[in-house]
């Protein structure tokens, strides 16, 4: 799924928490998406998210993308 760049605060949000997607919708094997580093569950779960889930949500995902950045970095 992919969502708009904008972001859009979530209701009684004042700023915005913009969407990690980058536009490469495509889940791997554990159905974390290889663009974002979301779980389907997240993409599914952000339009109805308040900010501080929203803030959470991202930092999981960059967390996963960094180790599968570090982890193919690191394969020979």
């Amino acid at each position: 799924m992919i969502e708009p760049e904008e972001a859009r605060p979530a209701a009684g949000d004042a700023v915005p928490v913009p969407s990690p997607c980058v536009g490469h919708c495509r889940p791997d094997d554990a159905e974390v998406c290889l663009g974002c580093g979301r779980t389907i569950d997240e993409v599914a779960a952000w339009p109805k998210a308040d900010a501080a889930e929203r803030r959470a949500i991202r930092a999981r995902a960059a967390s996963r993308r960094a180790i599968r950045r570090d982890a193919t970095r690191y394969e020979g």
